[in-house]
């Protein structure tokens, strides 16, 4: 019987046990290499991914809140930043949210034109959900409520054949208007800002609810606003502040109701304003309307926005729009409209008062086109070309507003090379 030597036994199992090293070995080395070249590709990844755009450091959770809090006004810090940090993109983060800031025209084109489709919602905040009684207007994200509401104002509020019938009622404004300024002429001084200021909200109360005044009898003061007057206007312009002024609660929703800003009590007593004076008009307006339905009257011709919103009806008859649907989107067409024409009045003519030569061209423009036998017509503002320029150069100069109403991303995207993350706030300075 055979049986092997020590010496080979020996040998064999050296020679076992260099393969299981040399197995072993190579195993390590190939995991390695593996591991090696995962590591490069993850490190080629994330230079080839785009990075947020520049801003100040943040901190855990609250991000740059601290910051914004103590930098008031906020539009100022942010503009500060920009200018400090020599960019025209601006990432600050307000809690879990990106807001970002666009100051140059190339970004703003690939903001409203290039992403146009990912930018289509609103953010949330208390004011506008407030003012818009829980997104019951055109204002917020895209959805049928907002389809229903933007058919109703696009078709009916703001048609061409609408526009035609309000001309005279703007027309008695513009009148009134200047009979106004006429009778404080006299060796006195007008405040511009108050005249055109009121003048606005006379065209929009005239145009909504068909009055220029709350009250009845109107307050005997040479055809200027009474007290119910200037309160919603000052309640206006206020309201015009709050929507995209940065609450702290619009950043934690958890924080909704603790006021850490005092924005929300400033909201509500706007709220309380708009509904003494708007809620009694409203309220009646409806209840004309419910009454011509219910006993089969011939209905009466729209008279205002007003009749037109009350007055619609869906397939069955019944009315199109809701009591709160009515108070939001007469409230929105109010705000949307009384500033933009005041401005565009007071800050050129501002400017002109400061360039002489810039007022005398103008008024020999109008003195061309119109004459002085009658008074300046709507139809008359297509043929006023330097005009209309001073105002738009007016516009570029003084915007009215330190950035446009922020858009929200619903996917990522990308804006100068820079990753824009989704539910980002984007804002054009």
């Amino acid at each position: 019987m055979f049986f092997p030597s020590t010496a080979n036994m020996c040998e064999q199992n050296n020679t076992i046990i260099v393969s299981i090293a040399m197995t072993i070995l190579l195993l390590v080395a190939f995991f390695c290499r593996i591991k090696k070249q995962a590591a490069m590709a993850a490190k080629n990844k994330r230079k080839k991914q785009p990075k947020l755009p520049p801003g100040p450091a943040t901190m855990p959770v609250l991000g740059n809140m601290h910051q914004m809090l103590m930098n008031k006004p906020v539009f100022r810090w942010i503009h500060r930043l920009l200018d400090e940090m020599d960019i025209e993109i601006l990432c600050l983060r307000l809690g879990r949210v990106h807001v970002i800031t666009v100051a140059s025209p190339e970004m703003a084109r690939e903001v409203l034109r290039k992403n146009d489709a990912v930018m289509t919602s609103r953010p949330a905040s208390f004011a506008w959900r407030a003012f818009s009684f829980g997104y019951k207007n055109t204002i917020g994200s895209t959805g049928d409520q907002w389809k229903k509401m933007r058919r109703a104002l696009a078709s009916e509020i703001l048609s061409p054949a609408m526009e035609c019938r309000m001309l005279g009622r703007r027309d008695e404004e513009a009148d009134h208007l200047v009979n106004y300024v006429y009778s404080h002429c006299n060796n006195g001084t007008v405040d511009v800002r108050h005249v055109t200021r009121h003048f606005c909200g006379n065209i929009a109360r005239k145009l909504v609810f068909g009055r220029r005044h709350f009250s009845m009898p109107p307050p005997a003061n040479s055809g200027g606003p009474g007290h119910d007057e200037g309160a919603h206007m000052d309640a206006l312009f206020t309201a015009l502040d709050y929507p995209s002024a940065f609450s702290v609660s619009d950043y934690f929703p958890a924080l909704v109701g603790l006021d850490l800003d005092g924005h929300e009590e400033v909201v509500n007593g706007l709220l309380n304003t708009f509904g003494r004076l708007h809620d009694p008009i409203i309220m009646e307006r409806m209840q004309e309307w419910r009454a011509l339905r219910r006993n089969g009257v011939e209905r009466r011709e729209v008279a205002d926005f007003l009749d037109v919103l009350v007055s619609l009806e869906d397939a069955q008859g019944n009315p199109l729009l809701s009591l709160d649907e009515v108070k939001a989107e007469t409230l929105e067409i109010i705000i949307a409209t009384v500033d933009n024409p005041s401005n565009a009045v007071e800050w050129p003519l501002a400017e002109m008062v400061n360039n002489p030569n810039v007022m005398k061209k103008a008024v020999d423009e109008l003195d061309v086109v119109v004459g002085k036998e009658r008074l300046v017509e709507e139809s008359d503002i297509q043929n006023l070309t330097y005009l209309k320029a001073c105002i738009r150069e007016a516009f570029r100069i003084h915007p009215y507003h330190p950035f446009n109403p922020p858009h929200v991303t619903i996917s990522d995207t990308i804006i100068a090379g820079y990753l824009i993350p989704k539910d980002s706030h984007v804002m054009l300075s």
